[in-house]
């Protein structure tokens, strides 16, 4: 009866779990795994080993609802003051923060066995991907820079990638590595822009507030600083016209998202935050382009 009992309340605490993990709200993962494909794809200047690209896959999934778990321990006595996280299930206390911290080591555990599943310089890398993602949460308590530990932990993929795709961290992945980053610090400034009220109301940091009357420039001039970091690789890795043409229609959607974070409204920069994923996508998709016709698998005749 117990056992039951105790299946029964696990069962009720799935979707709470769930909702914990963010699997109903994918632009984090999204915004993971697009630079992660990048990587693999250019690492293995074509179609990346079928067994490294499933790992790395479900490791972006599993790290990213890693994250959201460990953000939202460190988040759950501030949630509840921030109208867009007040109903976070550690705010609102549908999920205790010992079931927090048991639902993040077992994710944790689980990503971690998929990196055994590589080789030896991919699971060194590893543990410096779990020291990031358990200290970006903590860090908008003592730095106005959360944002550049997470531009860094979601870009710690990319060297990992190149060492399970070619045993090596050659130039150009740290080069992707820069650019991921800077793309992240802008993208999530849009994103604390939409809670920079609510953060100086409780003392939370970050670079939103840091930027101050200057955040609208910054982000340009950090998604300008990203797109040069990509055309230095697209260079060494000698990427051409297809792969351009995506890179371009990226610039047009930062133009586009700066349009939207002018006037520094709540909505219009949330908005601006998820049309990112559109832009990491269609990188993606020009990356793509380029090694499937230097391969020959389509050809103009």
């Amino acid at each position: 009866m117990p056992m039951s009992q105790n299946t029964f309340a696990l069962g009720k605490q799935i979707p709470h779990y769930l909702k914990l993990m963010r699997v109903d709200r994918p632009i984090g993962t999204y915004l993971l795994l697009w630079p992660t494909l990048w990587a693999l794809w250019v690492a293995a200047e074509g179609i990346p080993d079928w067994p490294v690209l499933v790992i790395f896959v479900l490791g972006v999934y599993v790290m990213r609802a890693a994250g959201c778990v460990i953000n939202d321990f460190a988040d759950r006595k501030i949630d509840g003051h921030v109208e867009r996280t007040k109903s976070r299930p550690l705010a609102t206390g549908d999920v205790s923060a010992k079931e927090a911290i048991y639902l993040f080591l077992f994710l944790c555990l689980v990503a971690f066995g998929l990196v055994l599943m590589t080789n030896t310089l991919t699971i060194m890398l590893s543990v410096g991907g779990v020291i990031l993602a358990a200290m970006y949460p903590f860090m908008k308590r003592y730095t106005h820079l959360p944002q550049v530990v997470l531009g860094a932990a979601f870009s710690w993929a990319i060297p990992m990638a190149y060492a399970a795709q070619t045993n090596t961290v050659p130039v150009e992945a740290w080069l992707l590595f820069c650019a991921n980053l800077l793309w992240t610090v802008a993208y999530d400034t849009q994103y604390a822009m939409v809670d920079r009220n609510d953060d100086l109301k409780i003392g939370v940091k970050s670079t939103a507030i840091l930027f101050g009357e200057l955040d609208r420039h910054i982000i340009l001039l950090l998604q300008a600083l990203a797109v040069v970091a990509l055309i230095i690789v697209a260079g060494k890795k000698s990427l051409g016209l297809l792969f351009f043409i995506g890179l371009a229609i990226a610039v047009g959607l930062f133009i586009y998202q700066a349009r939207l974070t002018w006037q520094r409204e709540r909505e219009a920069c949330f908005k601006a935050f998820l049309n990112n994923h559109w832009a990491g996508l269609i990188i993606l998709i020009g990356i793509i382009a380029h090694y499937t016709v230097e391969n020959g698998l389509i050809t103009s005749g």
